[in-house]
């Protein structure tokens, strides 16, 4: 009994010694996360992945031959095709290869270099995003996307005085039901030569070799309407 009323005492006393101000704080915002799902095969920061596991902003993800992976997260489901590779954002995908489908209402984006996949609206759209050989495939097959060059990333745009391809515009719109190519060496530039991990990308992504024509997994339907496939394949 005698234990019990000093450990009391000394928490009282403790709860004086603090200031005023610590007793209300909120605990820091934690970065918005995401749960991965898998079934093998697929690696998260140079690790293989276990079938749930929790994401955070800056993780890596790869898909070996034959194994996809799925992200969800508030508002949004991600597909990762296999052989793929991209770090998850928060509210982006940085995809550096391979393909991934996209099923949002909260308009999570998907970046390719200096290319920028962003739904128009916020409210539930299903699109697909492959890039290989430095070709960027959009296709949407629920409402529309906006296909946006970053501006400070890449090379500068085609000035208005020279007639310029829809590749190198700082804008195109995919509508539904349509799928459009760009050139990312037109639009981004050469692909820079990695010399440091200043870039906040993997080495290893750029160590894979080219991958062959890809076929887009279908995305998981929730919280929309719909359920056209989405499968292109790259030009």
């Amino acid at each position: 009994m005698r234990v019990s009323i000093t450990r009391a005492l000394i928490s009282f006393a403790l709860a004086l010694a603090l200031p005023p101000s610590l007793l209300g704080q909120a605990l820091p915002d934690q970065p918005v996360g995401a749960i991965l799902h898998s079934q093998g095969g697929v690696w998260v920061n140079g690790y293989e992945a276990r079938d749930s596991s929790a994401i955070f902003p800056g993780d890596v993800i790869e898909t070996k031959t034959g194994a996809t992976a799925s992200l969800s997260l508030e508002g949004s489901t991600v597909l990762l095709a296999p052989e793929s590779v991209g770090k998850f954002q928060a509210d982006l995908l940085e995809l550096d290869h391979g393909g991934v489908s996209v099923g949002t209402s909260k308009s999570f984006k998907v970046r390719v270099n200096c290319i920028l996949v962003v739904p128009v609206v916020n409210e539930w759209t299903q699109y697909s995003v492959t890039d290989v050989n430095r070709t960027v495939h959009v296709a949407s097959t629920k409402l529309d996307v906006n296909v946006e060059h970053e501006a400070g990333k890449g090379k500068a745009t085609t000035p208005a005085t020279t007639p310029a391809p829809e590749t190198s515009s700082q804008r195109a719109s995919v509508h539904e039901g349509e799928q459009k190519d760009f050139d990312e060496s037109q639009v981004c530039g050469p692909a820079a030569t990695p010399t440091s991990a200043a870039h906040g990308i993997s080495p290893k992504w750029y160590a894979l070799g080219a991958l062959g024509l890809l076929a887009l997994i279908p995305v998981i339907h929730g919280g929309g309407g719909g359920k056209p496939p989405v499968s292109p394949s790259a030009p």
